[in-house]
């Protein structure tokens, strides 16, 4: 895989205490230089207050490097509190890792 394109896959429960370590590990990842993060939340059971904090912050970190965060697998909760918190409108959902092939890996 390109090293500019980093996929992480959290696990369990999306609170503060994961929440912060995916902080500190998307820090490490675009200190190295990638540019596209997918964070696959297949095995992402729920995510609170905390969670989607972390998410938003990740994001906005990435941007001011001019780069890139998408979000897939999702499962329903995740994507109920995503649509009541309207992160939804803010964050880049895709549906699962072949749609982040075909949509953003096989663009220049």
């Amino acid at each position: 895989m390109n090293s500019k394109i980093q996929i992480l896959e959290p696990t369990g429960i999306l609170n503060a205490t994961k929440g912060n370590e995916i902080r500190r590990e998307i820090n490490d990842i675009v200190s190295a230089g990638a540019e596209k993060l997918l964070i696959d939340m297949k095995d992402v059971t729920f995510i609170d207050s905390s969670g989607l904090g972390a998410l938003v912050s990740v994001m906005q970190s990435l941007r001011k490097t001019n780069g890139e965060l998408f979000v897939c697998s999702i499962n329903a909760q995740v994507k109920m509190i995503f649509e009541l918190t309207k992160v939804d409108r803010i964050l880049q959902i895709l549906e699962d890792r072949e749609e982040f092939q075909r949509k953003v890996m096989t663009t220049p």
